[in-house]
């Protein structure tokens, strides 16, 4: 058995964004007679003492790599989020990238049995529209290539009795076109729960299995925007992490196409001049609840469209979050007296989409797939595979 390298148990932890006193707890490592916790760990680091296997067990588990990392001769280079189009101002600490760092792992993992399994099935095919066009064909261009493609209905979509219908509705017709729709915003703990300030959505483009992921813990009217901002970045065939504040050029690009296809220019509101925020507030609030849209995006394209400026967007914009912070506390304190919670297999299938659960089961029932490859592309062991997919 080779040796443990030390520095790659000090990157795992590094990388997981722990410091040394996080770690000792997570991993539950405790002091001797002569020596703390922490001076413990802080020699396995160094190297003057090794672990044992039971001990790099619990650091694989909670710094979120597989056991054979440690036995590596270098630390890896950091993992590829693709192109990182986000403006953070300094938003983003250690632990929530290192958690990003990890969930795109965990997509990237998946998506490669997923296209494996595709590739051995020699059904696949490869999707035209994956790079398809670029920036310079400019918005009209590309967001008629999107709607023809994806023949949806913007009027059935605003018909919809809530913003989480209107939504279902929308990632049918994105999955019925071979793109594979997540929602995922945290490590599969609530203590891991990702900001949507630091990460909204992720666009892994493949011309045989392209994912969109979107961050689940964002307000679900915005989930529909974010889908087709990351489906933009598909078109352009483009693989990278978004964020919340669109100060990028190429976040522009995609707020706009996206905020065109669920808001035509000519069906947006208009401002009067002389109208006061608190006017304005209400009014935005009215026509985004009536058309299932969020308030932010109305208040964005109002903003690009000149009929506001930066500073009552900017406002409009802080205003709705904590709108919706607000209304996540309260269900928060009205869910705590209430005994169980909802069904694990109905969360875990809105989370993972029809369409990969529809794929896997069909890919199992032909012996393409093993009960373990199914668990790894649906995110969960292999003894809940069958329980959740039906079979």
């Amino acid at each position: 058995m080779p040796k443990i390298n030390p520095q790659i148990l000090k990157w795992a932890r590094e990388t997981a964004g722990l410091t040394i006193e996080e770690a000792v707890k997570k991993i539950v490592l405790n002091g001797t007679k002569d020596t703390t916790a922490t001076e413990r760990l802080t020699k396995l680091e160094s190297g003057e003492t090794e672990p044992t296997r039971s001990l790099l067990l619990k650091m694989a588990k909670q710094y979120h790599r597989p056991l054979i990392t440690f036995y590596m001769s270098s630390p890896p280079r950091q993992g590829d989020r693709g192109q990182d189009f986000r403006t953070l101002s300094g938003l983003a600490s250690n632990k929530a990238n290192a958690w990003l760092d990890t969930l795109i792992r965990n997509v990237q993992a998946r998506q490669g049995v997923l296209q494996a399994a595709l590739e051995d099935e020699e059904e696949s095919d490869t999707l035209q529209f994956i790079g398809s066009m670029k920036m310079e064909d400019g918005v009209p261009a590309v967001l008629e290539s999107i709607q023809n493609t994806i023949h949806f209905n913007l009027s059935e979509f605003c018909s919809q009795r809530s913003p989480i219908e209107a939504f279902t509705l929308l990632r049918e017709k994105v999955e019925a076109i071979g793109v594979f729709v997540l929602l995922m915003g945290d490590l599969g703990s609530h203590h891991t729960k990702i900001d949507p300030e630091i990460f909204r959505g992720f666009a892994l483009a493949n011309n045989i299995a392209p994912f969109v992921i979107i961050n689940d813990q964002d307000s679900r009217a915005a989930w529909s925007f974010t889908l087709l901002h990351e489906l933009t970045h598909l078109w352009l065939g483009q693989t990278g992490v978004s964020g919340a504040r669109p100060e990028k050029e190429i976040e522009k690009f995609c707020n706009d196409v996206a905020s065109e296809f669920l808001l035509p220019s000519n069906e947006l509101i208009t401002i009067e001049r002389g109208q006061s925020y608190e006017e304005i507030y209400l009014y935005i609030n009215h026509f985004a609840n009536s058309r299932n849209l969020s308030n932010s995006m109305v208040a964005y394209k109002l903003f690009r469209r000149g009929q506001i400026d930066k500073a009552i967007w900017s406002r409009l914009n802080e205003a709705f979050q904590k709108l919706w912070f607000e209304s996540q506390t309260n269900k928060k304190n009205k869910n705590k007296d209430r005994t169980g919670g909802p069904d694990y297999y109905i969360v875990r299938r809105q989370r993972v989409g029809t369409a990969l659960i529809n794929h896997v089961q069909r890919m199992m029932s032909g012996g393409i797939l093993t009960t373990t490859k199914a668990g790894k592309i649906l995110g969960v062991k292999a003894q809940n595979v069958h329980s959740l997919i039906g079979l």
